[in-house]
């Protein structure tokens, strides 16, 4: 923001003198007859310089523009303050709307991987929720290849388990049901898929 002070080029304490010198040097430079070609330009910065000496060559004008301006810099500095916070607020609530649009998009392809899509087809049903393809092209790679890792990793439900130990004696007899359930082994890919996805399978 331009100041009376600024436009003579003096500090807003320098004394009367110091704003005599500097308005005589001001005026000197932008006066029209020295600006040939530019008369337009000079006589505009010459107006605004006689202007600001003439309030700050006053030592009552002068209390006045420090006491408006003081308040109109903090009136702006208020504004300003409260745009930026106005901005910040924007920024988080365009943050929670964006992270909680992907949360639902990676829980649509998990959901539909788990009943044996293939990544095509994932992306797809990304594309036709409103996912931007970018971002649903990476869902579909990323729930994709997991969900491949995950059943790569799994054990071979159908083979039988020769080594398993005998019960120890007085154990309660094994459930003839247990024997045809598939047994799920907690591994890394586990922990991976719950570590990226924040959601468990």
């Amino acid at each position: 923001m331009a100041t009376l002070y600024a436009t003579l080029g003096v500090q807003s304490d320098a004394t009367l003198d110091e704003i005599k010198r500097a308005y005589r040097r001001a005026a000197m430079k932008w006066h029209p007859d020295r600006n040939l070609g530019r008369e337009a330009e000079a006589h505009e910065a010459f107006q605004g310089i006689r202007d600001a000496y003439a309030i700050l060559s006053d030592a009552v004008q002068r209390q006045i523009y420090d006491e408006v301006f003081e308040r109109e810099m903090q009136r702006w500095q208020a504004e300003r303050e409260a745009q930026e916070a106005q901005e910040r607020e924007a920024q988080r609530e365009d943050q929670r709307i964006a992270q909680a649009h992907y949360e639902k998009m990676v829980a649509i392809a998990m959901r539909f991987a788990d009943d044996g899509h293939n990544r095509e087809v994932l992306f797809g049903v990304l594309l036709g929720r409103d996912c931007d393809a970018e971002l649903a092209a990476r869902i579909a790679d990323s729930v994709w290849a997991l969900q491949e890792s995950r059943r790569a990793s799994a054990p071979d439900a159908d083979a039988p388990d020769t080594e398993a130990a005998p019960p120890p004696a007085g154990a309660a007899a094994p459930n003839p049901d247990d024997a045809t359930r598939p047994r799920r082994h907690p591994g890394a890919f586990d922990s991976f898929w719950h570590g990226l996805f924040g959601i468990r399978s």
